[in-house]
């Protein structure tokens, strides 16, 4: 129609310059995770924008963008990754069974698929009672390191909490003791205001049998499967 607007929606310029330097920045993150350069996303994320010049946070990718970056790189350059996230995944659910009572959640590297020969299995437990995971390794003579870590629970909430860490043959574990009340609300990620990813042994078995996008499973709002 003469003088009409056309009805097709046209991207902006900027826009699209604004998305290929936050791409950019991601697959060069994702490139640092890879070769090891970087050991986790605010790091890699700092790492690479540093070596591009970015400086406007606003054009910086988040957790997740560096993730699915991640993956990509993983599967041109780092094919074997797939088969090790396999048997790290059927370790976490090994465990998470074996600690059941504390109504596990699996987080991190392993659960996101991009775990390599240096990650740890992470799991969250939740009891109100502080001992109860060291009682429950003890009884079964489980062996561990014990440590605190910071957690962010919130905008404006972060303490500390228990860590047990061993190993269950080649493969790392850390299990972080959180309060009941945060199986329905995950800590904060790093670096991201975001709650942790996080999955359940339901949810993780589902993944496994499905082949599921990461997306499609636990946030750490998920309801109890």
């Amino acid at each position: 129609m003469a003088g009409g607007k056309s009805g097709k929606a046209r991207s902006h310029p900027r826009s699209d310059a604004h998305s290929r330097i936050r791409d950019g920045v991601a697959r060069e993150a994702a490139r640092l995770m890879g070769t090891g350069e970087a050991g986790d996303y605010p790091q890699a994320r700092r790492k690479a924008s540093q070596r591009l010049g970015v400086t406007d946070k606003a054009l910086l990718p988040d957790n997740e963008h560096i993730e699915q970056a991640l993956q990509d790189y993983q599967r041109l350059f780092r094919p074997e990754i797939a088969e090790l996230s396999h048997r790290y995944r059927e370790a976490a659910l090994e465990a998470m069974e074996f600690l059941a009572p504390f109504q596990p959640r699996l987080t991190g590297p392993v659960l996101e698929g991009t775990a390599d020969a240096q990650s740890v299995v992470t799991l969250h437990l939740h009891d109100d009672d502080a001992d109860a995971v060291a009682h429950h390794l003890q009884q079964h003579d489980i062996p561990a390191d014990t440590d605190r870590v910071r957690l962010r629970l919130d905008a404006r909430r972060d303490e500390e909490f228990p860590v047990w860490r061993f190993f269950a043959g080649d493969v790392a574990f850390e299990l972080v003791g959180l309060p009941s009340l945060q199986v329905r609300q995950a800590p904060l990620a790093r670096g991201d205001d975001q709650p942790m990813r996080r999955a359940s042994a339901n949810q993780l078995r589902r993944l496994m049998r499905d082949g599921e996008a990461l997306a499609g499973t636990a946030s750490g709002t998920a309801p109890h499967p």
